[in-house]
């Protein structure tokens, strides 16, 4: 494990998967962690033969590329979230690393960036040369044993796929309506009422996926998951026009097999992406056909994205997040803000 570091932040980063493990914000005597674990990970328990590598570590935050497909013979999100990374360069705050393997032929560099003093993860991938179009997504796992509140940026609708996560019901269930789509992530189909998508858990036993649609003219795009109970947030930022996919996957007890075994609860992964294919034919939501990436024999092809983690008043909802210079200013209801360091240059917006 590689340890990374900088004045209130620390972060674990396993090589074997590009993954990272966790991070830790210091604010005054707290202590924020906000990533998820799955329960097998770390232990003894024998795994089902051929199980994808990310799932047998499952948790922390990594990228997938495909998202949501395979290339080749790899396994699910391709080999970037399954397959080892080798070290280019490191310091105490940052890290490049490189893809044992291509994507699309592409070579392909991760470098994480810790700041002193900003309570955030900055990251980039970065696709040398390859050949095609591809689906990406950044995937988060946040870790809400008490339940939490989802706040985004605006969005076209939000809508599910063509079918349910697990189409046999002696595998899985699902709580929402596949497909379907609704303007609002206050009130979605359900199998049986309108789910309220913006509090967590959406039902006491599923797996559900659910995709927002950026709004064209949206620059920053952001998803804020507060944690009432623990009274901090976890905040993922990113440019709404590179990535304009936010997907909430709610994994809840709602898988029966083996690893899952009715026993993973409380994960929300928060996925910022370009993969329209998850959706199968969205064309017409995106610009210049933004709803994937583009890999050039000739050129470089840069996703970045930040994740982070800050203190937040209990019950306050985040009603807006905005840049002011070299600071993020996070507002919220009963005249909740914060104003914390950022890099403004980290998303190229």
């Amino acid at each position: 494990m590689i340890e990374l570091s900088a004045t209130g932040i620390r972060l674990s980063f396993d090589l074997q998967l590009g993954l990272i493990e966790s991070f830790s914000v210091y604010d005054g005597d707290a202590e924020i962690s906000p990533l998820h674990r799955a329960p097998w990970v770390g232990t003894d328990e024998v795994m089902p033969e051929g199980i994808a590598p990310h799932l047998e570590k499952l948790g922390g935050d990594f990228f997938c590329a495909p998202f949501g497909s395979t290339e080749g013979t790899s396994p699910l999100h391709g080999w970037p979230a399954n397959s080892r990374w080798r070290l280019e360069e490191k310091t105490d705050s940052y890290l490049r690393a490189e893809l044992d393997r291509t994507v699309y032929g592409a070579r392909l560099q991760k470098e994480i960036t810790l700041h002193p003093e900003h309570p955030f993860v900055y990251q980039r991938h970065t696709f040398i040369g390859g050949d095609g179009t591809m689906p990406v997504a950044n995937h988060a796992n946040v870790s809400l044993p008490n339940g939490g509140i989802i706040h985004t940026s605006r969005k076209q609708c939000w809508r599910t796929p063509k079918v349910e996560q697990e189409v046999d019901p002696a595998l899985g269930y699902s709580a929402l309506r596949y497909p379907a789509e609704s303007q609002t992530l206050a009130s979605f189909p359900g199998k049986d009422r309108e789910v309220n998508l913006s509090n967590y858990p959406w039902s006491p036993q599923s797996e559900d996926f659910v995709v927002g649609l950026d709004s064209p003219e949206e620059k920053l795009g952001w998803t804020a998951v507060t944690r009432p109970v623990e009274g901090d947030m976890f905040l993922s930022l990113k440019s709404a026009q590179a990535l304009p996919m936010t997907m909430l996957w709610h994994s809840n007890g709602g898988r029966y097999y083996a690893p899952w075994s009715s026993r993973h609860f409380s994960c929300l992964g928060v996925e910022e992406g370009a993969a329209s294919p998850i959706l199968g034919n969205v064309k017409n939501s995106f610009p210049n056909d933004h709803g994937v990436i583009h890999l050039n024999p000739d050129r470089q092809v840069e996703v970045t994205h930040v994740i982070g983690a800050l203190r937040w008043r209990s019950g306050a909802r985040v009603i807006a997040v905005e840049t002011l210079g070299n600071q993020l200013l996070i507002r919220g209801t009963e005249n909740q803000e914060i104003l914390v360091p950022f890099d403004p240059q980290a998303l190229n917006i």
